[in-house]
Formats: structure tokens, sequence, C-alpha cells
């Protein structure tokens, strides 16, 4: 008898649900005025954001992968039967990526707390769909 609990897979649905959803939000900041990223920058006391056509171009491309990953996490969510096998492997990846992410930040030199927040907030996202992943039937 084994003493592991398994959860209805509809957690992990509505997981792959939320975080695609969420991430649709980065859509907004690929069209917003150019002022806006400048201003949002500025209050977050970063450095002045380079008003260059290649940082605007990087920050918009960036906000449109994280917005279309979170169009594909729903998609596999009303098809998770078939793509199962493909949430426990990008579960790992998004670990992967959250690390390095911390790494990238912390080479870059960003502050502590952006490092912390988003490479952090990555690796216990993909965790957390691992742990779905492998307890939800």
């Amino acid at each position: 008898m084994s003493d592991t609990v398994n959860y209805p897979a509809s957690w992990l649905i509505w997981f792959l649900r939320l975080v695609g959803i969420v991430s649709q939000l980065a859509f907004v900041a690929a069209v917003m005025p150019e002022s806006w990223i400048i201003a949002i920058t500025d209050a977050l006391k970063l450095e002045r954001f380079p008003e260059t056509p290649l940082a605007f171009y990087l920050a918009r491309h960036l906000s449109l992968l994280y917005g279309f990953i979170g169009i594909a996490l729903i998609v596999v969510s009303y098809r998770l039967a078939r793509f199962r096998d493909f949430v426990g492997t990008l579960s790992v990846g998004i670990i992967v990526f959250g690390l390095l992410q911390g790494l990238i930040d912390f080479q870059s030199g960003m502050p502590i707390w952006w490092t912390a927040a988003e490479s952090i907030s990555t690796i216990v996202g993909g965790g957390m769909m691992l742990w779905l992943h492998r307890r939800c039937d």
C-alpha cells in the first residue's frame, strides 16, 4: 500500500491555466507606450531604461514570448492527456530556466530583490508543476 496521495488531474489543469492567464498579461507590456516602460523602470528604482530601438525591441519581444507561452500552457491544459509527458519535461525545463534566470540576473547586476523574485518564482512555479504532474491522476 502506497502512502502517496494522488489528486485529480483538474488540479494540474487549473494550475496550467492560471499560469497561462497570468503570463498573457505580458501582452500589455508588448504594446504599452515607451514612456510607460521608462516610467515603470524609474518607479522600480532601476537604471534608466535605455531609449534605443534595440532595448524596446528586446523588451517587447520578450513580453510577446511570455504571452505566447501563456497561450501554449492553456492549450496544453485542454489536451492534458495528449501532452502529459511533455508537461513533466517542461516543468523540469522551467526549473532549469529559473536557475539560469538567477545567474543571468546576477551577472547583469540586477538588484537582489529582482533576482530573487524572478528566479525563485520561476523555480517554485516549475516545481509546483512537476509536483502536480507527478501527483495528479
